[in-house]
């Protein structure tokens, strides 16, 4: 963790974006038609020797909306059951607003303009907040519209890996796969990949990020 959360030298690290890992757990590949089952967030801080470290972790379990497409081959595969009675699920709005209420809290004490979105296959996470913006006519959306990172490419370039968890151990990074496949393990993955990707590179080039910072 970092000993101060909300280092206003990230803002210059990215542009102005506050780095935010996403993963989404979903009933199918559609995000206009296909419900939206689980959300996290993790946070993503910078400590006062420059390097990244994730922080808050915050997630939900979300309500299908009306009419959407439960596959059944989608929630085999990520062992969701929408109508457990211990889920405590919250309807599309809500959720956005408990993911979305940290992120601009700390979009804004980083001195960032706004949230950017880090994900593995990052378009498909990006795709099913957007949706689910769009059907809740939401107001404040922290993230990029469409910019993101993708870990997919990142550790294409560092590893010549695409897939999370062959990603993770080649990073060095623990990987339980009996874990795998919830938003809040797959996010918190995400996330220290994304930062030991990022620091990496940052320790081997420091003459090219030091007029960032």
């Amino acid at each position: 963790m970092c000993d101060h959360l909300y280092n206003p030298k990230i803002a210059n690290r990215f542009r102005g974006f506050l780095p935010i890992v996403v993963d989404v757990e979903t009933a199918g590949f559609n995000s206009n038609t296909d419900a939206l089952l689980e959300i996290a967030a993790v946070i993503i801080c910078m400590d006062d020797d420059g390097l990244l470290q994730p922080a808050e972790t915050y997630a939900c379990h979300v309500e299908p909306f009306p009419e959407a497409n439960l596959d059944p081959r989608a929630l085999a595969f990520n062992g969701i059951d929408p109508d457990h009675p211990f889920r405590m699920a919250l309807s599309e709005m809500k959720a956005l607003e408990k993911i979305f209420t940290p992120i601009r809290k700390a979009v804004k004490a980083s001195h960032c303009n706004r949230a950017i979105l880090v994900g593995h296959n990052a378009g498909f996470d990006l795709g099913f907040i957007n949706a689910a913006v769009e059907r809740t006519k939401f107001k404040r959306n922290p993230f990029h519209p469409f910019s993101t990172f993708d870990t997919v490419s990142f550790s294409a370039l560092a590893y010549g890996q695409t897939v999370l968890a062959r990603s993770a151990e080649a990073a060095g990074i623990d990987w339980d796969e009996s874990e795998a496949h919830s938003a809040i393990y797959d996010a918190e993955k995400t996330a220290e990949l994304f930062c030991h990707i990022v620091n990496h590179w940052q320790l081997h080039a420091p003459n090219a990020i030091e007029a960032m910072l």
